[in-house]
């Protein structure tokens, strides 16, 4: 009898073990949802998006960019997690980080594991300079990429779409509402 005993609480062990080990391999941020509705896109969520054009400053006889759509990196908590830990943009075109006052902050590539480009414009919405960043694992040291100028904007796409959304020497941000489509 004491056999029996001692084998239905290891088997209990046993199943509330193994429930911990698949519970615990489930997604890093599990979201319900009702049925029916669209599915959210996980690690989106906490920023807020905005709509953006990128337009020649003189007559270059190209044309002006559609309106885009972004994410919005408006906060200093959401300016210190940006892209870090995302493999993609989503169905987002780039995300936008938007200072109150001007700076010369450096941006760094720590835990993001895909390569960008940013692009920095200044309270007007001029380009200021841009740059390639490469990926840097979760750790100390990694590069420092700093603006040629001080500015109010920056603008990261994943490695060379600046020339895509028209980003030039002469291009001028223009920041809008919300986006027109509504995205994942």
């Amino acid at each position: 009898m004491a056999i029996l005993g001692w084998s239905i609480v290891l088997v209990l062990l046993s199943g509330i073990g193994a429930f911990l080990a698949v519970g615990a391999n489930g997604p890093p941020d599990p979201r319900l949802e009702s049925p029916g509705s669209p599915p959210q896109a996980v690690g989106v969520l906490e920023f807020g998006e905005i709509a953006f054009r990128v337009t020649p400053a003189r007559a270059t006889g190209l044309p002006a960019t559609t309106e885009r759509c972004a994410l919005l990196a408006d906060t200093e908590v959401e300016r210190q997690k940006g892209l870090m830990g995302r493999s993609d943009l989503g169905d987002y075109d780039a995300m936008i980080f938007r200072f109150e006052a001007d700076t010369m902050g450096t941006f760094y590539m720590r835990n993001v594991p895909m390569a960008l480009s940013i692009a920095w414009f200044d309270a007007s919405g001029r380009f200021v300079s841009s740059a390639d960043m490469t990926p840097c694992p979760d750790q100390e040291g990694c590069p420092q990429y700093p603006p040629a100028g001080s500015y109010r904007f920056a603008l990261e796409v994943q490695k060379g779409g600046l020339e895509r959304l028209g980003v030039a020497t002469d291009s001028v941000l223009t920041l809008g509402g919300a986006c027109s489509a509504p995205r994942a």
